[in-house]
């Protein structure tokens, strides 16, 4: 590593030295090597993921192996998304009411279990755009060791690759309440068809970055850039709308540009 990110970590490492400490933990790159960092220099490690409805039970599966492979305690805490009207209702401030409630949940298991802070994996890379659930977390009394010394998307693989972490190439994440367009209701049906959807996707194309966008009767393929070749196979693109039409999709379009984050905030006047 460049001696400037070096530097950021080894700061990290000293701000959480000799702390018990909870991680907010999905298995992605971000929480993954945070969680390694502090089980190198905290006085004890607990890992702590959400499982919802909004959460794909692949992320869950693959949370578990990754905190096999740190050798970390993981608490898996069970949240009913669907059960609070401000976000099944889906509005411009979904993901700031979200985080919210995620704060107080990851700050009372910690206090339940006797730790002195809470940790979550936000970067400095996530900082840009429409990020309300980061001004959330900012306001939680949650840590956000990434962002106290600006380390980077990049910065983290980078770190990952040189530990010899399994994430280190890992596609980013997010919730599936980011597949569909503000306003539009979010139901335990319309989870489970973007979810398989995904899943069809992953699976009949073999690619690894992969969004299911909902717009009613439609949805709407965003895979990686690089991956956008391997679409186009008309066997599969019919394998893949024959799953697409049994779940409840009329319509199935691919989306030329590819996945990018915020897609779904593309449009709004900010």
């Amino acid at each position: 590593m460049k001696d400037l990110t070096a530097t950021k970590f080894d700061t990290i490492k000293r701000n959480l030295a000799g702390k018990k400490i909870l991680v907010a933990f999905s298995g992605g790159v971000d929480s993954t090597v945070l969680a390694s960092i502090v089980s190198e220099v905290a006085s004890a490690t607990t890992l702590l993921i959400i499982s919802s409805p909004t959460v794909p039970e692949s992320e869950l599966v693959g949370a578990k192996e990754i905190a096999k492979e740190l050798g970390l305690e993981l608490i898996v805490k069970d949240f009913n998304w669907l059960e609070e009207e401000a976000l099944v209702t889906n509005q411009i401030d979904r993901c700031f009411r979200c985080k919210q409630i995620l704060a107080v949940s990851w700050l009372k298991v910690a206090e339940d279990l006797g730790f002195e802070i809470v940790v979550e994996g936000t970067t400095a890379s996530e900082t840009e755009g429409y990020r309300p659930g980061a001004k959330a977390l900012e306001d939680s009394g949650v840590h956000s060791p990434y962002l106290d010394v600006s380390i980077t998307k990049e910065e983290i693989r980078e770190y990952a690759r040189s530990r010899g972490l399994s994430v280190a190439e890992k596609p980013s994440g997010a919730c599936l309440a980011t597949r569909f367009p503000y306003d539009t209701e979010i139901t335990l049906e319309r989870l489970k068809m973007v979810e398989t959807v995904e899943k069809a996707v992953m699976t009949i194309f073999n690619v690894e970055c992969v969004r299911a966008r909902f717009h009613g009767d439609l949805v709407r393929i965003e895979v990686g850039e690089s991956e956008l070749p391997a679409m186009f196979d008309t066997a599969k693109m019919s394998e893949l709308e024959e799953q697409a039409r049994e779940v409840g999709f009329s319509y199935v379009t691919l989306d030329i540009r590819g996945y990018r984050t915020g897609a779904m905030d593309e449009g709004l006047n900010l």
